[in-house]
């Protein structure tokens, strides 16, 4: 009979899965090594050495103030160009349906849901994230409403109401009226009591219910702000 070592055809079996392991292994970082990686927010922008791929698109994105190139595919949303790519991992993602406002950033002052738009439709927009909202290491006017009221718990929607409340100011500073009523906001209009204010940030869910506070942070803010 053949010397057959028990387990001999298992060993067989676990020896190609590692070589076929490995051999992915090495192609991935074949891979990554070919791509430029994107270098962390707030460096400056970097010469790209080699030509994008069909699949690619060179991008300059200004979010914060800053200049920022990278390298994505057309369907990349702005929301992952962001955390992904340029490491903004205050924007978060929460449903990433558009439903819960947790990825809420401003473009151009206006606040979108970042999860539902492409990043290649931003080139030429100024972008603020939360990492942008505070005055030299400062908290900004909302941020500092935030803290006093201690409007969030978990902290996860936190972004996204900040950069939704600091809209609100410019929209009712701007006179700009809401679904609720016509003339809220406005000169000699009726004034913005807390229903208009969760009208204002209905698009945005804190699934932790701080809801009293985040109205409260808000009411603040808008009070300071004159």
């Amino acid at each position: 009979m053949p010397n057959h070592r028990p387990g001999a055809a298992m060993d067989e079996i676990d020896w190609q899965r590692r070589v076929f392991l490995g051999t992915l292994a090495c192609s991935g970082v074949g891979v990554g090594l070919a791509l430029p990686l994107d270098a962390p927010a707030g460096t400056p922008p970097a010469a790209v050495s080699s030509p994008p791929t069909p699949q690619q698109r060179d991008l300059s994105l200004r979010v914060n103030g800053a200049e920022h190139r990278l390298r994505v595919e057309p369907r990349v949303t702005l929301l992952d160009a962001l955390r992904d790519h340029l490491h903004l991992t205050g924007v978060k993602k929460g449903c990433d349906r558009g439903q819960c406002g947790a990825c809420t950033v401003l473009v151009d002052g206006r606040r979108i849901n970042a999860c539902l738009t492409l990043a290649v439709m931003h080139a030429d927009a100024a972008i603020t994230t939360v990492e942008g909202l505070g005055n030299d290491g400062k908290p900004g006017a909302v941020q500092a409403a935030f803290l006093e009221h201690d409007a969030y718990q978990c902290g996860y929607c936190t972004p996204g109401q900040l950069c939704s409340a600091t809209a609100l100011l410019a929209e009712v500073r701007a006179g700009e009226a809401s679904a609720l009523t016509l003339d809220a906001g406005k000169p000699g209009g009726a004034p913005l009591g807390d229903a208009e204010i969760r009208e204002r940030m209905s698009g945005n869910i804190c699934r932790c219910g701080a809801y009293p506070n985040i109205v409260a942070a808000v009411r603040n803010a808008l009070q300071g702000a004159g």
